[in-house]
């Protein structure tokens, strides 16, 4: 938890750091297919309902909660690391999330440089990875794929932030896991 906590500390001034430093602009042929629309309520919706569930499901299951924590903290570890050694601009017609979160996270309603890896993404794929229920995997799996559309749809991520995003998770996942039995 100490982890934990020192990261969500750390992770505004990361962002702040980064959002001042040029990148560069992708050339996405996938997003340049696809009108840009803001559809902010529907991501936040569906992610907080799986957080929720998540949550949910931790709070009865140590091993589970356990496994979470530890991908979560690596999976933030991994997205500081991408995120530094890959400096990227803001996709090409991007609409700015409203997260009605971010000013606890990133003390700032507007994060555009967040890029490679997705956040959103992983979280939910997390979903996947540690729900242990037929169910609650397949529940998942659709908020993983909606997440997936609606990010693309306003614009938020490049195809390769989306795509490498459950990559990294399952590496987290695993490292995760392998922490969560010592």
């Amino acid at each position: 938890m100490i982890l934990l906590v020192a990261i969500l500390i750390f992770i505004p001034h990361f962002f702040s750091h980064m959002e001042a430093r040029e990148g560069i602009v992708l050339n996405d042929r996938l997003l340049a297919y696809i009108p840009a629309k803001d559809v902010s309520i529907l991501i936040f919706l569906v992610l907080y309902v799986m957080i929720g569930l998540i949550l949910y499901r931790m709070s009865r299951n140590t091993i589970m909660c356990l496994t979470a924590l530890w991908t979560f903290i690596f999976v933030c570890l991994a997205r500081i690391i991408t995120i530094t050694l890959v400096p990227l601009d803001p996709p090409v017609g991007i609409i700015n999330l409203a997260d009605p979160c971010s000013i606890f996270f990133y003390h700032s309603n507007v994060i555009t440089k967040d890029l490679f890896f997705s956040g959103h993404t992983a979280t939910a794929f997390l979903g996947v990875l540690c729900l242990e229920r037929k169910n609650d995997k397949l529940l998942a799996m659709i908020a993983t794929l909606a997440i997936t559309v609606l990010l693309l749809i306003q614009h938020i991520h490049y195809t390769v932030d989306i795509l490498a995003a459950p990559i990294f998770t399952w590496g987290c996942w695993y490292l995760g896991k392998s922490m969560a039995k010592i």
